[in-house]
């Protein structure tokens, strides 16, 4: 299960949904819920949350949160083709692994800690 934050452009919530992943977007399911919910839903769907906002690495790293698995989005929307390529092959990766991870993503790099 992908947990999509209501961050995440449209564009991608809607390929990703082509590409036949079980996905919940909180733009749709419960647009305002604090990352805290996010995560504890992450957690209860034995998801990953994709997200552009920092807070989940405050969270993950300073607060000790654990048990779920966090992609970053840090793109501008011209590298949008990049970030989308990175992030398929992450998810042949990462969508079924047991292991949690906090991935940063950018058009350049991927940079995968296990949490």
């Amino acid at each position: 299960m992908i947990i999509i934050d209501e961050n995440v452009d449209q564009v991608l919530i809607d390929r990703l949904g082509g590409k036949n992943y079980k996905i919940i977007s909180i733009k749709e399911y419960k647009r305002g819920i604090t990352d805290r919910k996010i995560i504890e839903l992450a957690k209860s769907k034995n998801g990953l949350i994709i997200t552009e906002d920092k807070d989940f690495g405050e969270l993950v790293f300073s607060h000790g949160i654990k048990d779920c698995s966090v992609i970053f989005l840090r793109y501008n929307k011209t590298d949008y083709d990049l970030i989308e390529k990175n992030i398929l092959k992450l998810l042949e990766d990462y969508y079924e692994n047991p292991g949690h991870f906090f991935i940063t993503v950018t058009k350049s790099e991927i940079r995968i800690r296990k949490i």
